[in-house]
């Protein structure tokens, strides 16, 4: 039933122009990996999660404390609940490994809207702390947007293309580069104003995330800068990935997880 229900909306997505995000597509639990990734072990990413829905990995998040991890708030659609969700944290491995915490309250954006995509962010408290090591780590939060052209990765089990990507149960990353806004929705690329203030994306040659990345982090210079959001399918020529912009959205996240 879920897929028939997801099926739908990308269908009536598609017929309405609007681009899908990259946790809503149909997805097998084997779905799994960044376009272009590589094997990556989570010490390396310490912050990195995996978002579990009922036992199977489905969006990616990010350890800014050591009881709130920030996702994609299109993650906590339906049919996501509190009874469904887990975290797996600590582990490279979406399927074992690590700590695999119950998560107590979860928060989307208020803002966030399904259509264009803004403010697609949204936070989740864990029932009990995280015991942080060299596997399990908090990542700062950008406070400034990083400039057009800066060095960033990204990270996930996502799908290795759009059109079923090879599978892998280890967690990859990509290293990519920053497209600031403006640049994102100029004429250069295909998005034009569909990119929004509370966006940011980034670009490399047969490199992006993609369905099953969602909620995962877009970083640069160390801190947390992007929230995988959406794209035109995965590492298509002249459409950039896009990312919920964290320095435009960190004081929403900030409050959020004092009322989460």
């Amino acid at each position: 039933m879920f897929l028939q229900i997801v099926t739908l909306l990308a269908l009536l997505a598609i017929t309405n122009g609007a681009v899908i995000p990259l946790g809503l597509e149909p997805q097998s639990p084997q779905d799994g990996r960044i376009v272009g990734g590589t094997a990556t072990s989570i010490e390396d990413h310490p912050w990195q999660v995996s978002l579990q829905r009922s036992g199977a990995h489905f969006c990616g998040g990010s350890i800014i404390s050591s009881n709130i991890i920030v996702t994609a708030a299109h993650c906590l659609d339906s049919p996501t609940t509190l009874s469904n969700l887990r975290v797996r944290a600590g582990s490279n491995k979406r399927t074992y490994g690590g700590v695999l915490l119950q998560v107590a309250a979860m928060k989307a954006h208020e803002g966030y809207n399904y259509q264009t995509k803004v403010n697609d962010i949204g936070v989740l408290r864990l029932q009990s702390s995280l015991t942080f090591g060299s596997t399990i780590k908090a990542i700062a939060m950008a406070s400034a947007t990083p400039a057009h052209g800066s060095a960033a990765s990204i990270s996930g089990w996502g799908k290795t293309s759009y059109s079923g990507g090879s599978s892998s149960a280890t967690l990859l990353y990509a290293n990519t580069k920053i497209v600031g806004r403006s640049q994102c929705a100029s004429s250069t690329y295909g998005y034009g104003s569909s990119v929004m203030a509370t966006m940011i994306c980034a670009a490399a040659a047969n490199k992006d995330a993609c369905q099953g990345d969602s909620g995962g982090p877009l970083v640069s210079g160390g801190q947390l800068v992007g929230v995988i959001s959406w794209g035109q399918e995965c590492a298509l020529a002249n459409y950039p990935g896009v990312f919920a912009n964290v320095a435009e959205l960190r004081d929403w996240v900030l409050q959020a997880q004092k009322t989460v």
